[in-house]
């Protein structure tokens, strides 16, 4: 498979009367037809990370083997701007592919949206949010080992695996929450675990560790995928923690891993389409 040399582009774009960044990277080489574009939103628990971290993840290769566009938001941390700024921001990137799809040479209907951690669960909570308002149709979701659930699941409860724990992950959520954290009036934007509605959510493909905290919120959110009738899948890989692909993306078992991923994109690419709705003022 041929390697696509890509663009790096970078974007300011106004949410409210703050201003954030996008990174856009596209393909070099002209074409006739347009591609699929994702916008990918990096992890960090809600509270570190930027978008340019999209080249150590599995995005990149979206871009390089099979040419498609991403764009990433580097939307408002946690440090300083708890919920709901980041999802404000990461929808103003979303509306915003959708506004510029033909520039950046993206079908509109073939809008995809991914992330890991952090990013997986915004992923998550802004199929959620699009359903809802009825402005833009999302064709596809990539949220890998997501972050989705505020409350303590089985897996998450007393975890003390490498990379992320317990003790990180409800530090992360109080401060992403601040006072709404322990409650029962966090919106499923914030934490889309909270969601008892799962139909007509956009098809989806992760994977996930056994033996990270986000193990159970992953595997519960396909399966109400599933019974709400959305085509979703979850591949489980035993003896992985958090992020486990990135840090040793050249093992064997991780490679296989990348490989499942890839095949999932060119499945929805080629059979995953969310047409937009005509908006006021356009004509077909």
């Amino acid at each position: 498979m041929a390697k696509h040399l890509f663009l790096t582009e970078r974007r300011k774009i106004p949410v409210g009367r703050h201003m954030i960044r996008l990174l856009i990277l596209r393909p070099l080489e002209s074409r006739e037809e347009k591609v699929p574009g994702v916008l990918w939103i990096h992890g960090g628990g809600y509270q570190s990370g930027s978008a340019k971290d999209v080249f150590a993840t599995r995005a990149l290769s979206l871009v390089v083997k099979f040419g498609a566009v991403l764009v990433a938001p580097d939307y408002r941390l946690s440090k300083k701007h708890p919920y709901p700024a980041a999802l404000h921001d990461c929808y103003a990137a979303l509306l915003y592919l959708r506004d510029h799809a033909a520039e950046i040479g993206v079908r509109d209907d073939q809008i995809m949206v991914g992330g890991e951690s952090a990013g997986g669960g915004m992923a998550a909570a802004l199929c959620m949010l699009a359903r809802d308002r009825g402005e833009v149709n999302i064709a596809y979701q990539m949220p890998l080992y997501p972050m989705l659930d505020d409350r303590d699941t089985p897996s998450s409860a007393d975890n003390h695996a490498p990379n992320w724990n317990t003790r990180r992950n409800r530090r992360a959520w109080k401060r992403y929450l601040r006072e709404a954290y322990g409650t029962d009036i966090v919106s499923c934007y914030a934490a889309p675990a909270r969601r008892e509605d799962y139909s007509g959510l956009p098809p989806c493909y992760t994977f996930v560790g056994e033996i990270e905290p986000f193990y159970c919120e992953t595997v519960d959110y396909v399966r109400h995928l599933q019974e709400a009738g959305v085509e979703a899948e979850v591949d489980v890989y035993p003896d992985w923690f958090h992020a486990y692909d990135l840090f040793f993306p050249t093992k064997k078992v991780v490679r296989e891993a990348i490989a499942r991923f890839e095949e999932h994109y060119q499945y929805a690419a080629a059979h995953y389409f969310a047409p937009q709705k005509e908006r006021e003022g356009e004509s077909s």
